[in-house]
């Protein structure tokens, strides 16, 4: 009992998570807007977001060895950790000129439709059991949409349409994760095997 108490609400991860969500987003919004040279004309702002990137991977992996009660949770929180760790590290050496070729920014669309397949793996209830598996559902949707922009992204990297796409998709995607809640209704309707509503 003592134990359970110390362990925070699950929803606590989510919103961790979403407040780096929501800075990367932040930040991709303010390249996008400004452009690349203007955002590159202080070198260090250019390690901003594959930096961020990374390092939310990294913490992704206590996350699947402490929070986890399941082995797809695992799975899909460890598929996390190495996408974002794979498309962080790629931008980071296109950034610093170690990695030249621009195909390397495949990586960010990539690691979009891995962690978009992931959020919909281990969602095992259907989209209006709770307010959790639809959010799941449509986190997992709108990141594997999302992916079209790193995609144009690569081939088109003065894209302001792109670049603005990206950093809204992953606004959109710290929101949904700030309104996570373990068991809660959905547009008024709660599966009976849900469980307690929480708050």
């Amino acid at each position: 009992m003592i134990a359970g108490s110390l362990l925070p609400h699950a929803e606590m991860v989510h919103w961790w998570f979403a407040s780096g969500f929501l800075l990367l987003g932040l930040v991709l919004l303010a390249e996008g807007i400004v452009g690349r040279q203007v955002w590159g004309a202080r070198r260090w702002r250019l390690y901003l977001w594959p930096g961020l990137v990374f390092l939310m991977g990294l913490l992704l992996w206590p996350v699947m060895a402490l929070y986890t009660n399941s082995t797809i949770h695992m799975v899909a929180h460890g598929s996390w950790a190495q996408a974002l760790m794979l498309a962080g590290g790629a931008e980071l050496g296109v950034v610093h000129g170690k990695l030249r070729s621009q195909y390397w920014r495949l990586c960010t669309a990539l690691a979009m439709i891995v962690s978009g397949g992931a959020l919909l793996a281990h969602e095992q209830q259907h989209w209006l059991f709770a307010r959790a598996a639809f959010l799941h559902h449509a986190l997992g949707w709108t990141v594997i949409v999302g992916a079209v922009f790193p995609l144009v992204q690569t081939f088109r990297p003065r894209s302001f349409v792109a670049a603005t796409g990206f950093a809204m998709t992953v606004i959109v995607v710290a929101v949904m994760l700030f309104c996570d809640r373990d068991v809660a209704p959905i547009f008024g309707h709660l599966s009976q095997l849900a469980g307690t509503p929480h708050r």
